[in-house]
């Protein structure tokens, strides 16, 4: 059962916590738009390393509450504050990350700015920081997400207006995941959409809604404004990997990341998209453990 768990400003915040209750902590940061519910792939790959799983949804997705400036101000490194209270109320110390898409970005600030308790961070396939970007993050991104983000630069009521036609999204079944995706889901993460990660995927997005639009339009807005921490000086071990035919987030993000985080190593694999790459989360894990220092289970 999720538990809530109050922040210092007023808000609550919804937390899973999956066993081992022995496993070391990963801290696993949700695509966008999603919430945080049961990844059974992800927990199972985890708990083959001997890893525990905890996830949390970010403001405005699930039963967290939104932040009453998120739309105007909110920023991604402000994420890290909400990390720091969960992990705190569990009582975890160090642990490890793992961000997919949208949570690509949060993982990368816990590294950045929780150095001494982020052992090691796996960016997957997660955007690059448009202001710092080395051209437009559009560029290669199918039609959908190209749509979406030219609404995040026109302002907060243009994206408002923009999600508001997108809200069907929210009652996806698991069959029609692939459907609802279109452009965003090329062959390859279609092939990779079983009756396991599509549950999943339908279940995230489901409760990235129960709120309406508040949480994805305020993640839309972190994405693109500066995420508030140094790339450069990133101390903590970070990996990237990216799947060169991903239809959402493009290649050419990853191999941005790749120079420009501190350290970072890069897994850029061929014939991979943006869902078929969850396929490899034994590997994505395993690695993640070795950057960290985790001991073998």
């Amino acid at each position: 059962m999720p538990l809530l768990v109050p922040t210092d400003d007023g808000r609550s915040l919804e937390v899973l916590d999956a066993g081992p209750d022995d496993g070391f902590p990963l801290l696993y940061h949700h695509g966008t738009p999603q919430g945080a519910v049961p990844f059974p792939t992800l927990e199972r790959a985890a708990a083959e390393q001997g890893l525990r799983v905890i996830s949390y949804s970010r403001p405005g997705y699930g039963a967290s509450s939104p932040r009453p400036d998120g739309a105007t101000t909110a920023r991604v490194a402000d994420d890290v504050a909400d990390t720091v209270t969960v992990l705190d109320h569990l009582g975890v110390g160090d642990f490890l990350t793992i961000g997919w898409s949208g949570g690509g970005p949060r993982a990368l600030a816990c590294a950045a700015l929780l150095p001494d308790r982020c052992l090691a961070a796996a960016c997957c396939v997660g955007i690059a920081p448009a202001d710092e970007y080395d051209g437009d993050i559009r560029d290669g991104m199918a039609e959908e997400d190209v749509a979406e983000y030219t609404a995040v630069f026109a302002g907060v009521e243009a994206l408002e207006a923009f999600l508001e036609t997108q809200t069907g999204f929210f009652t996806v079944s698991a069959d029609d995941v692939a459907v609802g995706l279109g452009a965003l889901a090329p062959p390859v993460d279609r092939a990779a959409l079983d009756g396991e990660l599509a549950g999943y995927l339908a279940a995230s997005v489901n409760a990235a809604g129960r709120q309406g639009t508040v949480g994805w339009r305020d993640d839309d807005m972190t994405h693109t404004r500066p995420w508030g921490f140094d790339l450069q000086a990133i101390r903590a071990p970070v990996s990237v990997w990216q799947g060169r035919l991903d239809a959402m987030v493009p290649f050419a993000h990853a191999e941005w990341l790749a120079v420009n985080v501190a350290g970072a190593s890069a897994q850029l694999l061929e014939g991979e998209g943006h869902l078929s790459l969850i396929q490899k989360a034994p590997e994505i894990l395993e690695d993640l453990r070795q950057l960290g220092g985790i001991p073998t289970p």
